[in-house]
């Protein structure tokens, strides 16, 4: 009896042992995590394939690989929803596929497209990533500016009917492939040229479809119909398309509207309180990065695309208005010393610097460059409180507006943690991280991206939050940035104890059309 007793509770001592703990690829072990959506706690994250496993205070695993994180940051993979790396993302160069500038800031997504420079064929641009390994995940707009130009051309005139059908099919066309939505940069040329009415009629295509209208605005400055009335017009755009508005890299630019940050806050609240989606992203950075071209060059005059610009400067009849225009321009950008020349043989000097240094006004000193080519410039025209108002707002999302020759595509995400949160506490940590990866991607509709959740993709990134900074500068612009530990992209370490690995685990993330939208 007794032996069988003991049989029994043997039995039952064995039944109620504890499981063997669960294998993982990958564990962070240790460090403050902040989910997207919570309070930070000091925990774990345990990685299986591409997807989280767990997030939790203690993971009972045994894993393959272990990343010490103790004393670290811990947060999703951080998203651009504005840049210009397409180029980049679909290079032939498998070593400028993988981003580095990107990575060493702890971003593992971007957009691009921007601007209306998107593609219509967006089956190609996010094809590419299956032919060529980038290092991190991207989707793509389709560009107004790209379709019109396309279809209409440079000229300044208004589509025929036959031309609008053509650009309307385009964009529907690139929303069932994959196409994230419409932007535009209606501040450029030939882009400039279109009436509001012709905008909304493309943006409705994207809007059946499930899309987003995303807009450098028609005027961020005093250029035209200025600031104020530029957000009407975009807010005006979203409503009559029937789809989200999304302002890009939100700005008062130029001594004209400085201060108007609060006014024009005012405006997208309103609009939000009537209902409506209006969304606005910013880099943190006083200094814009644009063209010699754009940033001086009137309208008129850049009519017919660059060679009928350069037949301008010859035209005797066009000389004082072209140079009046150019005069006024330039007041706006805050003058010849306000425009660094980033490319080109006069890389690294100001339009003041090259007026010396080819004994001549401003003015033609800009016209003896933009002869040659028409090199990028960094434009030193927001105000830090304009900056920072626009910062605090919950519905800003971090961006870099990357492009070649500014800091802001080695360290916008570095510069906003290290100036506008440790430093001067213009937003929190925990905000800093939620505006730089879940409000992006709940915004935009990228599911399973921008949290810290068990089932979401493995998108991580690990950063000392006492050294994590921008080291490019407007001289030095190809630094990267310092203080990411570990970056991880779809459940692969892209970035290990601050180096590159050389792992390619990015992929272009096709946005679903609506139901029944696509033939």
């Amino acid at each position: 009896m007794k032996v069988a007793l003991l049989l029994g509770i043997a039995t039952l001592s064995l039944g109620a042992a504890s499981p063997a703990p669960q294998k993982v690829d990958l564990l962070i072990r240790g460090g403050t995590i902040y989910t997207g959506s919570a309070e930070p706690f000091v925990g774990d994250v345990a990685i299986t394939g591409d997807k989280i496993v767990s997030v939790s205070r203690h993971a009972d695993v045994t894993a393959a690989r272990v990343i010490d994180a103790k004393g670290m940051i811990v947060a999703p993979g951080f998203i651009d929803p504005h840049t210009h790396m397409g180029k980049e993302l679909t290079s032939d160069d498998a070593a400028e596929r993988l981003v580095p500038a990107f990575l060493m800031q702890g971003v593992t997504t971007a957009f691009i497209g921007n601007d209306g420079g998107g593609s219509p064929d967006v089956a190609k641009v996010l094809g590419s990533a299956f032919a060529r390994p980038v290092g991190i995940n991207y989707a793509a707009y389709v560009g107004f500016g790209a379709v019109r130009e396309k279809v209409v051309g440079e000229a300044d005139r208004a589509p025929t009917a036959e031309e609008m059908e053509d650009m309307q099919a385009l964009v529907a066309d690139a929303m069932c492939h994959g196409a994230l939505g419409l932007s535009t940069g209606l501040f450029y040329a030939p882009q400039s040229f279109a009436k509001t009415d012709e905008v909304v009629a493309l943006a409705r295509e994207a809007g059946k479809r499930g899309g987003v209208y995303d807009s450098h605005i028609r005027d961020e400055s005093s250029y035209t119909v200025g600031l104020a009335a530029a957000i009407d017009e975009a807010i005006a755009i979203g409503k009559g398309g029937g789809l989200p508005t999304h302002i890009s890299h939100i700005k008062a630019l130029g001594v004209d509207v400085q201060g108007q940050a609060p006014a024009i806050i005012a405006k997208v609240e309103a609009a939000q309180r009537a209902g409506q989606k209006v969304t606005a992203d910013q880099y943190p950075w006083s200094a814009s990065g644009t063209s010699l071209v754009a940033s001086l060059m009137p309208l008129w005059a850049q009519d017919g695309g660059r060679p009928a610009l350069l037949k301008r400067f010859d035209d005797a009849a066009l000389v004082t208005k072209l140079r009046a225009g150019i005069t006024e321009n330039l007041r706006k950008r805050g003058g010849a010393d306000k425009l660094l020349i980033v490319e080109g043989n006069y890389a690294n000097r100001t339009l003041a610097d090259v007026a010396k240094a080819l004994k001549q006004d401003p003015v033609t000193a800009a016209i003896s460059v933009i002869r040659i080519a028409d090199p990028g410039v960094v434009s030193f025209n927001q105000s830090e409180a304009d900056i920072a108002k626009f910062m605090a707002m919950p519905w800003v999302m971090t961006s870099s507006d990357a492009s070649g020759g500014h800091p802001r595509v080695y360290g916008s995400f570095a510069r906003k943690y290290a100036k506008y949160t440790r430093a001067e506490r213009v937003i929190t940590l925990r905000q800093f991280i939620e505006r730089s990866s879940s409000l992006t991607a709940d915004t935009f509709g990228l599911n399973g991206r921008g949290h810290l959740r068990a089932g979401a993709f493995a998108d991580v990134v690990v950063f000392d939050p006492k050294t994590y900074a921008a080291r490019a500068t407007y001289e030095r612009a190809t630094l990267t940035a310092q203080g990411v530990r570990s970056v991880v992209v779809n459940g692969v370490v892209a970035l290990d104890k601050g180096v590159m690995t050389g792992n390619a685990a990015g992929r272009a993330l096709a946005h679903a059309p609506t139901a029944g939208t696509c033939k």
